[in-house]
């Protein structure tokens, strides 16, 4: 929920709040080119500075030690709070950003819990609530809105049967035997796919308990990749603003993987299955031991979304974007998509842009568009495909 109430003027001031391998040099630099001051907080004022100096960025940032009381003594009204730090602490620091009249910033999902205290944030007309701005989910909620709002454009309002699908991975740039490589969180990795999927398959709502259980191989640019539901799809029918007059064939957001990832995964998903957390927790030890991303391994960030319509009458429209890069020595593709878009919404909100209350990423199509321009002239357009055919003449 957001108002029309404009938000408390931003200060100028940014606190970008943990360095892990999301803080990528593109979004950091950007935060520093247009805040009036940066203030980088890690667990100690060393491993801050020593984190701004690998990035390139070494005197164009503040270096702080992370306590409750030293955030809450330096958070002033305007300023702007980006939590790079787990989901579970998004919440608190919301709540002090809200409290000191500040604006807040994160790449996570809009849990309930933050989206309550976006809506008591919209109704003071104070804070601007930004989530949902990185690469999965971000990007790709740009991309689906720009292809929802050209469709509607290249259509009308007609009905119509839709084919949405919307795919993000990241994976390793020279496939291994495990075709996967851990560099952060291996236990998460595993353990999301203990979590059922909910989406649209032929016509209609279906569940895969097992994630894994509904892949399906995907060809892009000439590439096979294998793809799978993740999470809760539906929600996003209404979020990417789906008419009501479009049939939903299939809606699926889901995860991508290099070919040949099911039959290499057997072994986890064994695991997963048995459901004992201590097993599945050892295994992720052993695996990320085994197959860990090193200095000399290069990620790649692969991004999927396509929308296609086919109107009653037989008249069709079909739209992609493809996303595809690879990480270099500097900086890993993962860090550069994550951070870049975010560091964007948070020069939205230093610019007054963003009205307050909850903010996803970009939910307009002006705004989005202005978003994939801005990401499209810092390496992130990735290609965009557009396909019509006119309405089968039906006989007299």
């Amino acid at each position: 929920m957001t108002t029309d109430q404009p938000p408390a003027p931003a200060s100028g001031t940014v606190h970008w709040i943990g360095t892990g391998l999301s803080t990528g040099r593109s979004g950091l630099s950007l935060v520093c080119e247009r805040a009036r001051r940066v203030v980088l907080w890690d667990r100690t004022a060393e491993r801050a500075a020593a984190r701004l100096a690998a990035l390139g960025l070494a005197g164009r940032a503040e270096a702080r030690a992370l306590t409750p009381a030293a955030l809450a003594a330096g958070t002033g009204a305007g300023d702007v709070l980006v939590s790079m730090l787990p989901a579970a602490e998004h919440p608190a620091l919301l709540r002090l950003a809200a409290g000191r009249g500040a604006h807040f910033a994160c790449t996570s999902y809009t849990t309930p819990e933050l989206a309550e205290q976006a809506r008591r944030a919209a109704e003071q007309g104070r804070t601007v609530v930004l989530t949902e701005a990185g690469l999965d989910p971000g990007i790709d909620h740009l991309m689906a809105h720009d292809l929802v709002a050209r469709a509607r454009e290249a259509v009308g309002p007609s009905p119509a049967n839709a084919v949405f699908t919307s795919y993000c991975g990241g994976v390793p740039a020279v496939p291994n035997a495990f075709r996967y490589r851990f560099s952060w969180a291996p236990y998460g990795v595993l353990a999301a796919l203990a979590t059922p999927a909910r989406y649209v398959a032929e016509g209609g709502e279906a569940t895969a308990r097992h994630p894994w259980e509904a892949t399906r191989a995907l060809t892009l640019a000439g590439e096979d990749f294998e793809v799978y539901p993740n999470r809760d799809s539906l929600p996003f029918v209404a979020q990417y603003g789906i008419p009501y007059y479009w049939h939903l064939d299939t809606f699926v957001r889901g995860t991508l993987r290099n070919s040949g990832w099911r039959a290499a995964w057997r072994q986890v998903f064994d695991t997963v299955s048995a459901g004992d957390p201590e097993a599945v927790r050892a295994l992720a030890a052993e695996l990320a031991a085994r197959h860990p991303t090193t200095p000399a391994d290069r990620d790649r960030v692969v991004l999927s979304v396509s929308l296609e319509l086919r109107t009653r009458s037989g008249r069709s429209w079909r739209g992609s974007r493809l996303l595809d890069l690879t990480g270099e020595p500097a900086e890993s593709a993962m860090a550069r998509c994550v951070s870049l878009p975010l560091a964007y919404g948070v020069t939205r909100i230093l610019a007054g842009a963003l009205p307050a209350g909850l903010n996803r990423a970009a939910e307009t199509p002006r705004e989005a568009r202005r978003w994939l321009a801005f990401l499209g002239a810092h390496g992130l357009a990735g290609t965009y495909a557009e396909s019509a055919s006119a309405a089968t003449r039906v006989p007299a």
